[in-house]
């Protein structure tokens, strides 16, 4: 089990990748080198779930990870959810796994959320509009959400708009629309008691992200897949202030580093009083670790 008291940080973000490598017969290949290019990182192939381990474990932070289910919509194999909770099982003193579903699979979906928070450690579930084709309001989804409700574990969505197609042509199918925040206001209230993370600055929603998290007591952010230098001024005030209780740490691995996010999170205008916050605490809480 992870000691949370001796890890410096808990990044609430990072990506499952499969031991097998990128397949050569479904475009995976060149989504993911495409995105190496735009994130600027120095890989030629992602990392694998040990291999994510080794790093983090190195770097002494503790690790939320996930695949992503986009198998209907993209085409892209998915990465099986129980060799995810596997992998991560054999490297539990790190990573904190979370896991992914279709909501388009409806009960089938629920089924399998069900027994891999009670069977297989899985702590939450990460969802991504835009990759999976689905606004995060649409009913078609709420068999899922009861499933992951009645669990009590977090659902994490994508917010915004994404790296995944940018440059492609036509974007590589994926449609940004499905990515705006506030369909998850509609969410936050027929699942009041279920934590929902809002992930990324979500441009070029970012007030609406706020409103919700703000006017909402069960959602929150992370602060994945953008360097803070970057930050909007509103984001950095608000995460000093009224929403200091609601922000996560996230980097977006393997796009990008921990250690890079964290070496531009130290020269960003935070307050020291809300540093250990973002970094650990609010985390921790969210977890039921604290």
């Amino acid at each position: 089990m992870i000691d949370f008291e001796k890890v410096r940080a808990i990044d609430f973000h990072t990506h499952a990748e499969e031991a097998c490598g990128c397949h050569t017969d479904d475009g995976y290949d060149e989504l993911q080198s495409t995105m190496a290019k735009y994130f600027g990182a120095p890989w030629a192939h992602p990392p694998t779930i040990d291999e994510t381990a080794a790093h983090y474990r190195e770097k002494n932070i503790a690790a939320v990870i996930f695949p992503v289910d986009s198998e209907r919509e993209t085409g892209y194999r998915r990465y099986n959810n129980y060799e995810v909770a596997e992998a991560c099982a054999k490297n539990a003193d790190i990573l904190i796994p979370f896991a992914s579903i279709d909501p388009a699979k409806g009960k089938l979906g629920a089924r399998e959320a069900r027994d891999l928070v009670e069977n297989h450690g899985i702590k939450g579930f990460k969802f991504h509009p835009t990759m999976q084709g689905f606004y995060p309001n649409d009913r078609m989804a709420y068999p899922l959400y009861e499933a992951i409700a009645e669990a009590g574990v977090p659902a994490l969505f994508h917010t915004g708009q994404t790296g995944v197609g940018s440059g492609m042509r036509g974007g590589n199918g994926m449609r940004l629309k499905y990515s705006n925040p506030m369909y998850m206001d509609d969410l936050a209230v027929d699942f009041p008691d279920m934590p929902i993370i809002l992930a990324h600055p979500s441009f070029p929603w970012q007030e609406e992200a706020l409103s919700v998290a703000q006017h909402k007591p069960n959602v929150y952010i992370d602060l994945s897949g953008w360097s803070p230098k970057y930050f909007p001024k509103i984001l950095v005030q608000y995460a000093n202030t009224i929403l200091k209780k609601k922000m996560l740490f996230g980097s977006d691995w393997p796009m990008i580093a921990p250690e890079k996010w964290l070496n531009a999170f130290d020269k960003a205008e935070f307050r020291d009083e809300v540093r250990p916050m973002i970094l650990k605490d609010n985390a921790m809480r969210l977890l039921g670790v604290s």
